[in-house]
């Protein structure tokens, strides 16, 4: 079968399939029993489909493997991955209310890890939140916080975090602090409480060390540019909302996931 079609060439042909069956990615992922992000690889052309997975795809699908392989295959829908990450934005996941003390107790978590450290504003922060949600999402597929993040021109910023922040100020959790850093005005939060670690998981908190190890001594500018090379942030428009399904379209550097692995245990 792949002597024939490349894995482009597949995906391509699952992706047609499964939009004229409208049927979206986890609907097909679960009948396949495959996962989600899997799917996903192949529908890009980065993960062979074995034969077991075909016979499945064939059933649900509802096509032979002759026609599947027939040169003269239908392909009226454009192949780019543009349409792809179109499609992805159309089969958005309903986002869960966000659950306000996990997000406190994030936030909490990330400012106390990343204590003293002056260049860590609003800018860095916010950012250090969006690649934890983001990191978190497409390593275990479910939300850390279930934050909102809209592309804005700075980057990504969580949705609502002015007045969660209010609250948290109010409540004697968080201090802000106007101050200058290297000529610019900075708007910065020390914590003064601890997190409540019960509010995380052991993943979770991991994934926060890894985002803090490796960006908490960015500048804005610096994790800022960053974030605009990222696919969630490449595939959203202005002002709309990221979604975090878009964090399976990622490639090196930013992908977190070993899909290689995944493929090698099918």
């Amino acid at each position: 079968m792949q002597d024939k079609l490349t894995k482009k060439d597949i995906g391509f042909r699952v992706t047609e399939l499964r939009k004229r069956k409208g049927l979206s990615q986890e609907d097909l992922a679960k009948q396949v029993q495959i996962s989600r992000s899997s799917l996903t690889q192949i529908e890009l052309g980065n993960r062979g489909v074995d034969v077991l997975e075909m016979y499945k795809l064939s059933v649900h699908l509802g096509f032979s493997l002759d026609e599947f392989l027939s040169p003269d295959f239908d392909q009226q829908a454009d192949s780019g991955i543009q349409e792809q990450l179109l499609e992805g934005k159309r089969e958005r996941i309903a986002m869960p209310s966000i659950p306000i003390e996990k997000f406190k107790n994030t936030l909490l978590y990330v400012l106390e890890r990343c204590a003293g450290k002056p260049n860590v504003g609003e800018t860095v922060l916010y950012k250090l939140l969006y690649f934890s949600d983001f990191n978190y999402y497409e390593l275990y597929e479910e939300h850390l916080t279930g934050a909102t993040y809209r592309k804005l021109p700075f980057g990504p910023v969580p949705q609502k975090i002015d007045h969660i922040i209010q609250q948290m100020i109010e409540q004697g959790q968080l201090q802000r602090v106007k101050t200058v850093y290297r000529g610019f005005a900075q708007t910065r939060y020390l914590p003064l409480v601890k997190p409540n670690l019960k509010e995380l998981k052991a993943s979770e908190t991991d994934t926060i060390d890894g985002v803090i190890e490796q960006m908490s001594d960015w500048s804005a500018a610096a994790i800022s540019q960053y974030s605009h090379k990222d696919m969630p942030w490449l595939a959203s428009k202005d002002g709309e909302e990221i979604n975090y399904e878009l964090a399976f379209y990622r490639e090196a550097p930013f992908s977190v996931r070993n899909y290689g692995e995944e493929m090698e245990d099918q």
